[in-house]
């Protein structure tokens, strides 16, 4: 096979490739030797991505996935696709719905028409259909959409997500340095934290044929820990005395109305530190783990072959430095 063949052939179109998630899976597709375009609203922000490789091996493309021409263009001449897109709150025009039910179902449509067979499609653990979280019941549609249409699309569904540019680990160790009193909703649910290379790895090794067609994997770290005792872990590690104060959910449901409220009006000043929605305490209803089947099935970090790393080998390095940052 001539070198023009091999880059056409281990071509990939990596849309969200500028967020959290898509920068560590960008640099994991570029160590496994992957041409990639990497398509986002705004190609601006993944200009720094372009330097980790010589001329060529990555492209930015503008695409929005309300904009079914500009997927569809993104997605042509690519032998692979993977899907990222994500939002954990919503903003105006940026909805659950339109961005992780309809939004995956314009990535999977363009890559059916191209005959893309390799496709990947990142979602997340507690998806369900049924669930009382928009959030949740906006992923479950976007995994049928894929199913439908690319029914050898790989599903990968993360509990949390950790790494240094993380909105979890970062975030209460912010509250932590400046709130005497954390208050808690769900202190009792279950959480997996994941680190957000083994989800990149994961996703080369599905590209490469290493995870079955059709395949849903449920991608947890080794450590099962309540969210109270998270929070506590981020104390320790930067040596706070904290009293975290647990809420009811009613209450919590409460709270998150009263934020929503205050960051409207403030037009977005509100601390977002200190924002939550109601949606959220939907989801901290229910446990966010690994399930037995999964294990059972081996569709897991371990059926892929992939050491998960715990969080005592990642987290206190970077929050350190977040703290040094801020002295």
């Amino acid at each position: 096979m001539t070198n023009d063949a091999m880059q056409i052939e281990r071509s990939v179109t990596v849309f969200g490739g500028s967020g959290f998630i898509g920068r560590h899976v960008v640099k994991a597709l570029l160590d496994d030797d992957w041409r990639i375009k990497i398509a986002c609203r705004r190609p601006e922000v993944a200009r720094d991505l372009k330097s980790l490789r010589g001329p060529g091996q990555i492209d930015l493309i503008k695409a929005d996935l309300r904009d079914p021409d500009s997927v569809a263009i993104a997605v042509h001449g690519a032998r692979a696709v993977v899907n990222l897109v994500g939002i954990l709150t919503e903003s105006g025009g940026q909805t659950f719905a339109a961005v992780m039910s309809e939004g995956a179902r314009v990535v999977a449509e363009a890559a059916a028409k191209a005959g893309v067979r390799r496709f990947v499609h990142i979602s997340a653990i507690g998806a369900r259909k049924n669930s009382p979280s928009a959030y949740a019941r906006a992923k479950a549609e976007g995994e049928a959409a894929v199913r439908e249409l690319v029914p050898e699309a790989v599903i990968f569904r993360p509990s949390i997500v950790f790494g240094p540019e993380d909105d979890f680990f970062n975030r209460f160790a912010t509250m932590t340095r400046f709130m005497p009193i954390v208050p808690l909703v769900g202190g009792n649910t279950r959480f997996q934290p994941v680190f957000v290379d083994d989800i990149a790895q994961a996703v080369a090794l599905a590209l490469d044929g290493k995870a079955p067609p059709g395949a849903t994997y449920e991608l947890g770290g080794p450590d099962v820990k309540t969210f109270r005792e998270l929070v506590q872990y981020v104390c320790d590690v930067l040596g706070l005395q904290r009293q975290i104060v647990s809420l009811s959910f009613g209450m919590g449901a409460l709270m998150a109305k009263a934020t929503q409220i205050a960051s409207k009006a403030s037009f977005g000043l509100f601390p977002k530190i200190l924002s939550m929605s109601t949606d959220q305490v939907e989801l901290l209803r229910f446990d966010n783990v690994v399930s037995d089947e999964a294990k059972a099935a081996g569709t897991t970090l371990g059926g892929l072959g992939i050491v998960a790393r715990p969080i005592d080998a990642i987290v206190p390095a970077y929050l350190h430095r977040g703290r040094i940052g801020r002295l």
